[in-house]
């Protein structure tokens, strides 16, 4: 299952995105079964890469000298918190109960759903990561500031990979479950 790895796929292979053709992307909002549950889910996706940007662009600002250190620090333990705390609940729910649902009503996909939840797998590691250096970062301010400083830069790069990391899986997390979710009428 390499070629679906996270770090290397571009897209969906066309046996997992079987339904995509027949339910396009630009088609769903138009879409009788596009229930308010599905833009909500939708919604908290779009959410993640907000506070994945907003996390990158921060630490650019403070990099930059352009956001104070105490600000940043606020800012950084906030929103990085609201982040990982939210993408954890998030997959978690979409591992146990979400996704055994859809598999449930369509096993055709069973591998794009095993591939969603070894992203998910993926995404803890990346997400202690950042929350180690957050915390690092964090109490550095207000020890030395220059190391702080150090650190935030090799912090602004998790904060790049998250949002490539999110730009990819949730692209595709959309693409594969949208289409299922409109076809059989799910989520209404």
């Amino acid at each position: 299952m390499t070629h679906l790895d996270i770090h290397t796929r571009t897209g969906w292979p066309s046996d997992v995105e079987t339904l995509l053709a027949e339910y396009p992307r630009e088609a769903w909002p138009d879409h009788p079964h596009f229930a308010q549950s599905i833009r909500n889910w939708m919604g908290a996706h779009l959410g993640f890469r907000q506070l994945g940007e907003l996390v990158r662009l921060d630490t650019e600002a403070y990099l930059g000298k352009a956001r104070a250190p105490e600000d940043y620090g606020a800012r950084l333990g906030y929103f990085g918190n609201l982040m990982v705390r939210n993408l954890h609940g998030h997959h978690t729910w979409e591992d146990r109960s979400f996704f055994p649902e859809i598999q449930g009503v369509d096993d055709r996909f069973a591998t794009g759903l095993e591939t969603l939840e070894s992203d998910h797998e993926t995404l803890d590691e990346v997400l202690e990561r950042i929350t180690g250096q957050a915390n690092r970062v964090i109490k550095l301010i207000q020890l030395d500031e220059a190391q702080a400083r150090e650190e935030a830069k090799t912090l602004r790069d998790t904060a790049a990979e998250i949002e490539g990391f999110l730009a990819r899986h949730l692209e595709d997390e959309e693409d594969l479950i949208v289409p299922i979710l409109l076809h059989h009428k799910m989520r209404g």
